[in-house]
């Protein structure tokens, strides 16, 4: 994330979609950062697919990662936040983007590169029996069961049965999509020593031609291949209805179709034109010539989801990568109260398009050529795009410019001069005015035991402490490591909660203590609205009362809580009670210090901290119950300190030795490739001192999974000692339960008066 920069925001340009165009904004804008700007993208996907490079990625000539652009640390580079999330809707009067499950998002301009898909509504059982190839990352997943589907059949065929695979589509998706579809399964039926003649491929066209669009030479070219691949074409039939198994086409014939992929005419959602777009006749936004939305300038458009309606054009990734740059620029201007440029798109250009083997066939205008050549080249070309978004120099941090007049108005500019002057004490606390707003839109729970609270004015929360229950109390509170407001209020109040869980005791109340980025009113009382947002979701799904709190204006966005909780007695899990004979067991994977110190230097993958996210944003709460009542001797959460470090205050506190198993550990996605690189938190140096409590490693400390050791955890999981006789069923219970990577990771030993009670096996 980005932490250096101290300007405040002005404005907020919101990108919706990581289509092809918004590639090159994004790039454009890290290339030109713009003062007082703040970029945020709202993406589905965290790897964007090049459609480009599909066919050649079916056909399984690229791995994923060749084929995929990364939009995580493209977003980085560009200062960009990033929100994984699906755009339902937008207020175009208010100027909110709504995405399920999220509060609203506050843009001052916005641009829309969504990409299309084929249009399937209209025809009967093909939303439940067709695979659409747009999205593009759903059908990836369809394929990969389909491959394997296949692949199964040949395997157990032992009647001569067919598998037929229906392309519906007869354009260049479609042809592409036939030809590359059989090489692939050919060549994973040949590695098995498999028979292909059972695969069927059949092409469907509506028209009297393949590739409408295109010149006869290009048909009479692909003709052949289809021909000579024994695919079969079946021109004039427009499919009126999809079955189980079967095609129905407008001549009322019934086709014999085991899987069907669909790659027909692009559709747009329906979202577009319900929320008050100017759309065209199918449903895209209506753009001008600057690739602004004819009925609200503060939108824009771009890709296959936008008409320019003086210059239409084919739905074509081609036409996406063009209108990247004037779009960027475009943005800039309208950002700065500048006069916009207009763009005129391209009325031809080259088509390469492939035959599945490494061989393509050149279109433009009336000629065409092929040869292997050519796939050399547009391989050449598609690696040299994708290069340019996956490879990205090294920046250096500069001091942040003046302002550009351009952007301010006369308000903006006394809002700015008030920040520079901001006071330090209690004069750097966040207005009331916004605070108020701000708890006003919040919804927390309530508690009986909660006797004044967050909507009282006195000056402290008052809680009643039922009789015989211990008060059980802890406090957390750091910097923000992602620049999603939202869900890092979310990790920040899971790992607040998680001490009380590993206590063993039942979450009360919650006061939260916040640092805003200093800002235009508005803009604070967003950043405020959004982390707290995230922070009561946790809260009251734990039912947890938020009682109370404190803000502060600062230099960049910090959260933490201070919770309450209550339990019995004989109920509280403390770290000093491990038995001998006990085992050890972990809910969580490790990681995520590792990951997000790769995350800064641009060099994780989006989904290896995707998958770290989803992780922290599980809570332990379910987990602590479960080590409890299977009879937990000891518990603890594992966080900054890292494994060792929290295992050996359970070891010290115990008086007990331990035996860990490092082959066992559970890893994060990427953890190890970043280790392997060198990349480390920085905490962990300080966590590596603890080594000293291993008794003699040995060559154990060239084990792969030994740095994992001192690795320090974000809303890590509950490490809890559990007697050997409870362990299966307790494993059992937190798995169904939805931790998934909980492991034993190794047992109590015998009492220990050394300072090395910690023995490695691998």
């Amino acid at each position: 994330m980005n932490s250096t920069n101290t300007v405040p925001v002005i404005k907020d340009l919101v990108l919706i979609g990581g289509g092809h165009s918004h590639l090159s904004v994004l790039k454009y804008f890290a290339m030109h950062p713009l003062p007082g700007l703040r970029l945020t993208l709202i993406t589905r996907d965290l790897h964007t697919p090049y459609s480009g490079m599909l066919p050649g990625y079916i056909a399984g000539h690229y791995h994923y990662d060749e084929a995929h652009i990364d939009l995580r640390p493209l977003a980085q580079f560009a200062q960009a936040r990033i929100y994984h999330a699906e755009v339902s809707d937008i207020d175009l009067e208010n100027k909110q983007i709504f995405c399920p499950g999220r509060p609203p998002i506050s843009y001052d301009f916005a641009s829309i590169n969504i990409g299309s898909r084929p249009g399937t509504l209209h025809i009967p059982g093909a939303n439940e029996y067709a695979m659409p190839v747009k999205p593009i990352d759903h059908f990836l997943t369809q394929w990969q069961q389909l491959s394997q589907d296949v692949m199964n059949m040949a395997v157990s065929n032992a009647v001569d049965k067919n598998f037929h695979l229906a392309i519906v589509g007869g354009g260049a998706g479609g042809v592409e999509m036939a030809l590359a579809t059989q090489f692939r399964l050919h060549h994973l039926l040949e590695q098995k020593n498999l028979a292909n003649n059972f695969l069927k491929v059949d092409l469907y066209s509506d028209s009297d031609h393949i590739l409408p669009t295109h010149n006869p030479q290009v048909r009479k070219r692909f003709e052949h291949f289809l021909q000579q691949r024994n695919i079969q074409i079946h021109r004039n039939h427009r499919i009126e209805e999809v079955q189980s198994n079967y095609l129905i086409s407008s001549d009322e014939k019934k086709h014999q179709a085991d899987a069907v992929l669909w790659v027909t005419n692009a559709s747009a959602p329906a979202w577009l034109a319900e929320a008050g777009l100017a759309v065209d006749d199918k449903g895209f936004i209506a753009v001008n010539d600057y690739l602004q939305s004819t009925s609200h300038e503060a939108i824009f458009a771009a890709g296959d989801i936008a008409a320019v309606l003086n210059h239409p054009r084919e739905k074509s990734g081609v036409f996406a990568v063009r209108q990247g740059p004037p779009l960027a620029r475009n943005l800039e201007r309208a950002v700065q109260n500048k006069p916009l440029k207009k763009f005129t798109p391209q009325k031809k250009f080259l088509g390469l398009i492939s035959t599945g083997d490494k061989y393509a066939i050149a279109s433009r205008g009336n000629w065409s050529l092929e040869g292997a050549w050519l796939w050399k080249i547009k391989d050449w070309i598609d690696r040299r795009f994708m290069d340019n978004f996956n490879t990205l120099p090294e920046m250096a941090q500069e001091q942040a410019p003046e302002f550009n007049k351009a952007m301010t108005d006369s308000q903006t500019l006394h809002e700015i001069s008030a920040i520079a002057m901001r006071c330090g004490g209690c004069g750097a606390k966040v207005g009331s005015t916004v605070l108020s707003r701000v708890i006003n839109r919040l919804q927390p729970i309530t508690r009986d035991d909660v006797v004044i609270g967050l909507s009282d004015p006195d000056d402290a929360a008052v809680t009643e402490v039922p009789a015989g229950k211990l008060v059980v109390q802890s406090v957390d509170y750091f910097r923000s490591f992602i620049d999603d407001p939202y869900i890092f209020g979310q990790i920040a109040a899971n790992h607040a909660l998680s001490d009380i869980f590993a206590m063993g005791a039942e979450t009360q109340s919650a006061m939260a203590i916040a640092t805003i980025p200093y800002g235009i009113e508005g803009q604070i009382e967003d950043q405020l609205f959004q982390t707290m947002s995230g922070a009561l979701d946790v809260l009251n799904a734990s039912n947890t009362a938020l009682v109370g709190g404190h803000s502060s204006e600062g230099a960049e966005l910090s959260f933490g809580l201070s919770v309450t909780g209550l339990a019995d007695r004989d109920q509280v899990m403390r770290k000093s009670g491990m038995q001998t004979g006990d085992v050890l067991i972990l809910t969580k994977a490790l990681g995520t210090g590792t990951l997000f110190a790769a995350d800064m230097r641009l060099k994780a993958k989006g989904r290896w901290i995707d998958n770290a996210l989803q992780s922290m944003l599980l809570s332990n709460q379910a987990a602590g119950v479960c080590m409890h009542q299977h009879g937990a001797t000891a518990c603890t959460d594992v966080t900054g300190f890292g494994l060792l470090g929290h295992l050996v205050e359970m070891t010290r506190a115990s008086g007990k030795s331990i035996e860990l198993n490092l082959n066992t550990l559970p890893v994060l996605d990427g953890a190890l490739e970043m280790i392997e690189t060198g990349i480390f938190s920085s905490l962990q140096e300080q966590n590596v001192r603890l080594r000293r409590a291993i008794k003699d490693p040995g060559e154990l400390r060239q084990h792969k999974h030994f740095p994992l050791l001192f690795d320090p955890q974000t809303s890590g999981g509950l490490l809890a000692a559990i007697p050997a006789e409870n362990a299966e069923a307790c494993l059992l219970e937190l798995k169904n339960a939805a931790y998934p990577a909980s492991v034993i990771i190794g047992k109590v030993t015998d009492e220990t008066q050394t300072l090395e009670n910690v023995t490695l096996k691998a």
